[in-house]
């Protein structure tokens, strides 16, 4: 049976491919896969059976490429089509493992920023006795705070870095701020990071790859979307057994060069929800998923 790739539809045409996916649809299509549709905005209201009506029946498994879908809504949707004689590649819980903080970071705590989290709900923030208890184990110093998913790193000042760590009046303002930018799409709960340095220079932006790996093998190195002119060639060698470790299929890792010359992952993804910057070739990316 051939490969069959979900991806998201054009919300105002859903019978296309939404524009930011349609090079890679159109590549998966010219080597032999199969591209079903997902209603994604149907999926994040809950309609899930409205969302995969144009999946065909019995399509066998599926690899999702789209945009981001919270563990709960993906559970619902690989459940959605089941009933339609479908699977997802990735199955729930590795998503959940790759796509949530919690889920990577025993895996990869070596090679990480020591971090700290709470679960939450939106609009939820800790008084700063709360806060300044949940901080203890990162000590002294900078940190940052984002939630099980995403930062707010274009607010640095206001919403992600925080200078110091015990000044807790500080520490939840920045929370505050954060808390009530990210509104209803707060992810899992509040997460608190040391930061470390991966500055190049002192004034120049350390440059990260994104590192895509398919059952444990780094099928592509490029750069992060944020600067997808850099050329980066980090060291996979302590990464790659972290990888192992997790056990999930399809994920990322994005990683920078410390300014002690360590490579260290400041991120982990579930591949199928991760950017493609603009300056890879999808082929790159679509190619190893589909089947000869």
């Amino acid at each position: 049976m051939p490969t069959t790739l979900l991806f998201c539809c054009d919300p105002l045409s859903p019978r296309k491919v939404d524009d930011h996916f349609a090079e890679q649809a159109a590549i998966a299509q010219a080597i032999g896969a199969i591209v079903a549709l997902l209603d994604h905005d149907a999926l994040l209201a809950g309609h899930t059976a409205a969302a995969v009506s144009r999946v065909a029946r019995d399509s066998g498994e599926l690899w999702y490429r789209g945009w981001m879908i919270p563990s709960q809504r993906y559970r619902e949707l690989a459940q959605a089509l089941s009933s339609r004689g479908c699977s997802l590649a990735v199955a729930p819980d590795q998503y959940a493992s790759a796509h949530e903080l919690p889920g990577w970071y025993p895996s990869f705590e070596e090679l990480t920023p020591r971090t700290v989290w709470s679960p939450s709900g939106p609009g939820e923030i800790p008084d700063e006795s709360a806060l300044a208890q949940l901080v203890t184990p990162l000590g002294d110093g900078p940190g940052i705070v984002k939630d099980y998913v995403k930062s707010r790193k274009h607010e640095w000042d206001t919403a992600c870095y925080i200078p110091d760590l015990r000044d807790t009046a500080n520490l939840r303002r920045v929370v505050e701020n954060f808390v009530e930018l990210q509104g209803e799409f707060l992810a899992g709960g509040l997460v608190l990071r040391q930061f470390e340095d991966f500055t190049d220079t002192a004034d120049t932006p350390a440059s990260e790859a994104r590192v895509w790996w398919l059952d444990g093998e780094p099928i592509l190195i490029g750069p992060h979307p944020d600067n997808p002119t850099a050329h980066v060639e980090p060291d996979l060698t302590a990464i790659a057994p972290a990888v192992s470790r997790l056990g999930c299929r399809f994920i990322t890792t994005d990683v920078a060069r410390r300014v002690d010359g360590v490579w260290r992952v400041i991120e982990v993804g579930d591949a199928q929800v991760s950017d493609l910057p603009s300056t890879v070739d999808p082929t790159a990316l679509i190619g190893p998923l589909v089947k000869p």
